[in-house]
């Protein structure tokens, strides 16, 4: 059976089946970079990553593009909070760069283009041209709102209707509006200062800002929120997308808006499959900026590292809540321990001289066998990765169990070499490049490189030794000793290993 995923559009479990027999196109809605990125923006993230990573293990070539939102007033109301950020391109600039930096600590696959709202304006002005010449977008006082009564279609994601709607816009905006659930796709001006009071986080001196703006046919502006999407997403690939993943939270009013848009402009099916991301909850609330509930990313790969923390998203599938607590985080990094013994151990055995070609364990093979197909029958069934981690898991038992009774047979039963490679192979292939988890990482080059600093460190402690500095020269052994690196004096020097 091959891949089926939840459909948010049908509110149905489908055949996952893509335009081409080759190639997926995939759009992941990104950051807004107004603040430090948390686990719950994270955790969408990961999740993309694991489909990514299973169309990959699939056979398909998956275009993978996520969007980097660098306009917006929550961008706009930080300008002059710190040295530098002088304009709302200073502040984007800066989170961007962070954003950058927890994505390669997260190991994720890149994606194949993150497009930036700033460098598509022309792109997103004439996709508004498009919406107005249709009959579908109008122009009020400099602003451009798309006419919700026009598009039929409109509400069938969210299951709302227009009449449904209650409005959500200041009275200016209200006054501009035909009906009061169309939405902006262009705004004249800057920020307005309400919007920068409700957003700041520090107090202003003098004029508040107002954010970038550009030019346009209806004059002065800035695009709205929802075109931003479409227009990116069109542009880098195409018309009509395989997937659009996002939030929950982000189903209405912005996805909605989207498929509104963009069917109305290009007359074609947006987006053929809809994934939503469920929420990261902190007990009763979900994980948010707002609210200051939040753990960062940076922060959360120094405390746990990136094993542990890709191992906690992988305690539930990605359409459902999940719950962040110490608790959680200790499960996580028991299961990661639990994986990373199995993987040790059947290395371990598997290059072991004992190791024999002729050696076979029936159990062993058979174990790792529906092992390996439980784990493909688990992503297959709308990437339940918990259960598929699980399998992992069983073909750690079946490794140990096999050890044990080699060990237990005192050198008359000898290692299975086969089995235990395919058991290798296994874990490499799902848990490495699917699960994106760092095995065996730290028997590499991480060891060589560690060994050629304390060598550094080692030749700065007998120039102290030679200089009399006795205490400042065990001041650096104890350090390196801290690290896990033995010294040891012998009669041709000092020489280090790695504990």
């Amino acid at each position: 059976m091959g891949l089926s995923v939840t459909n948010t559009l049908t509110g149905e479990r489908e055949a996952f089946e893509p335009a081409s027999d080759e190639e997926v196109l995939l759009y992941v809605c990104g950051l807004t970079v107004s603040d430090d990125a948390h686990l719950g923006h994270a955790r969408l993230w990961f999740h993309a990553d694991v489909l990514h990573r299973w169309l990959d293990w699939l056979g398909y070539d998956v275009r993978h593009v996520e969007n980097v939102t660098d306009v917006n007033e929550k961008i706009a109301a930080r300008v002059g909070e710190r040295e530098g950020w002088d304009t709302e391109a200073d502040v984007a600039r800066h989170f961007t760069e962070q954003v950058i930096e927890d994505m390669r600590g997260l190991n994720l696959k890149r994606a194949e283009v993150y497009p930036r709202v700033s460098e598509h304006v022309p792109e997103i002005v004439a996709l508004v041209e498009r919406l107005i010449e249709s009959g579908h977008a109008y122009e009020t006082n400099g602003s451009v709102y798309f006419d919700v009564t026009s598009f039929d279609d409109y509400g069938r994601l969210s299951n709302q209707r227009p009449e449904e709607l209650e409005a959500d816009a200041d009275a200016d905006e209200l006054a501009e509006k035909r009906h009061p659930a169309d939405f902006a796709l262009w705004k004249a001006d800057g920020v307005s200062a309400d919007a920068v009071r409700e957003h700041r986080k520090h107090e202003h001196d003098g004029e508040l800002p107002s954010g970038e703006t550009w030019d346009s046919p209806w004059g002065e502006g800035r695009p709205g929120w929802h075109i931003e999407c479409s227009a990116m997403s069109t542009t880098h690939l195409g018309d009509t997308l395989d997937v659009h993943m996002g939030g929950r939270d982000l189903v209405f009013p912005h996805h909605e808006n989207e498929i509104a848009q963009s069917e109305a402009a290009t007359g074609h099916t947006f987006a053929r499959y809809w994934l939503h991301n469920g929420l990261l909850e902190t007990t009763a609330d979900k994980m948010s900026s707002s609210l200051g509930n939040f753990f960062t990313v940076s922060d959360a790969l120094a405390e746990f590292g990136v094993n542990v923390v890709r191992t906690f998203y992988l305690g539930a599938q990605y359409r459902g809540d999940q719950v962040f607590s110490e608790e959680a985080m200790a499960e996580a990094e028991e299961r990661w321990e639990r994986l990373e013994r199995a993987y040790e151990t059947a290395v371990a055995a598997c290059d072991s001289v004992d190791a024999r070609a002729k050696a076979v364990d029936d159990d062993l093979r058979a174990a790792v066998d529906d092992a390996r197909d439980s784990f493909v029958a688990a992503m297959n069934d709308d990437l339940n990765v918990r259960e598929a981690f699980g399998a992992l898991l069983g073909v750690g038992s079946a490794v140990h169990r096999h050890v044990d009774r080699v060990e237990a047979a005192g050198g008359d039963v000898a290692p299975d070499y086969r089995g235990l490679r395919r058991a290798v192979e296994t874990f490499e292939a799902f848990g490495g490049d699917v699960f994106g988890l760092e095995l065996g990482r730290e028997a590499g080059g991480d060891v060589e490189l560690l060994e050629d600093l304390a060598a550094l460190v080692l030749e700065v402690r007998e120039a102290e030794r030679a200089a009399g500095n006795y205490e400042r020269a065990d001041a650096l052994r104890d350090d390196l000793e801290a690290l896990g690196l033995a010294v040891e004096d012998g009669p041709d020097g000092p020489e280090v290993r790695v504990d």
